[in-house]
């Protein structure tokens, strides 16, 4: 990370604006400290990402609040490819000035030269793909696939640094480490997966109770009951059972949490701005 980090601020020079990727059902929590100190005042775009995997009503509140911020904000679902002309029309107008002061000294065809930043997982290649129209850097639904810098010519004028995804040390607080075990920024065997599923349904029961009884069909249980319970019932009406009649918690927690990350149980967004709090 600290060489990612030392290799950024390198290139940071050579751009003109940085891309910073977020993941729209945790926007807060999967942005990097860190890199919003090395970026200083470079012209920054944040993309939040997996929108299709997210409330769509509560990423709308997320973005206008960071343009109160005086941040440009955009939601993108980069794997179909959407939001992605919006994006390439923010980065035109954001070096609008810049482009016109060189072509006025005769330079024509100026290219827009990004950087592309975030946390693992949050689609940064994928979004590349998209605005590349080519499957030219590697992808993969986990994190730390992209392992080196390099560039990536789009076919319009942008020009697109590629960078690993980069955490930071002590990863926020307890929810914080949440979110980022739920959605995939951090590998699954970091964190034990049944922790992480007790913890999500406590959240997903205070956020979104209609959603988990419908998919997991538990109307008929008590939500005031304690969640190892109702986590045990989900795993029973799923069939997640050993020989014995056992419950396999492992593995209801397992599916549990694969089917929030492919938004089988709903478009849910995990963090809340403070509007809606």
């Amino acid at each position: 990370m600290a060489k990612t980090l030392r290799e950024l601020k390198a290139y940071l020079k050579m751009v003109d604006l940085v891309i910073e990727t977020c993941d729209a059902r945790i926007p807060e929590s999967s942005r990097n400290p860190e890199l919003q100190q090395l970026l200083g005042n470079k012209p920054r775009i944040l993309v939040l990402n997996k929108a299709d995997l997210a409330d769509h009503a509560v990423t709308g509140t997320w973005i206008d609040r960071y343009r109160q911020q005086g941040i440009t904000a955009i939601a993108c679902n980069s794997l179909h490819k959407t939001g992605l002309k919006e994006l390439e029309k923010a980065c035109q107008d954001l070096m609008r000035e810049k482009t016109e002061r060189l072509m006025a000294k005769g330079r024509i065809n100026v290219p827009i030269r990004g950087m592309v930043v975030g946390i693992p997982n949050t689609g940064k290649s994928t979004l590349i793909n998209g605005l590349c129209r080519r499957k030219i850097a590697k992808t993969a639904d986990r994190p730390g696939v992209t392992r080196q810098i390099s560039w990536m010519k789009t076919a319009g004028r942008l020009e697109l640094l590629d960078s690993p995804g980069i955490l930071w040390p002590q990863l926020g607080d307890r929810h914080t480490k949440l979110l980022l075990a739920a959605t995939g920024a951090i590998k699954d065997e970091l964190l034990p997966v049944e922790d992480v599923a007790v913890a999500l349904m406590e959240l997903l029961l205070k956020l979104v109770p209609d959603l988990v009884c419908q998919r997991y069909k538990l109307e008929t249980v008590d939500l005031s009951a304690p969640v190892v319970e109702i986590l045990a019932q989900a795993a029973r009406t799923r069939g997640c059972l050993l020989p014995g009649d056992k419950l396999d918690i492992y593995r209801f927690a397992t599916l549990f949490i694969d089917e929030l990350r492919a938004g089988k149980i709903g478009r849910i967004t995990l963090e809340q701005p403070p509007e809606i709090q």
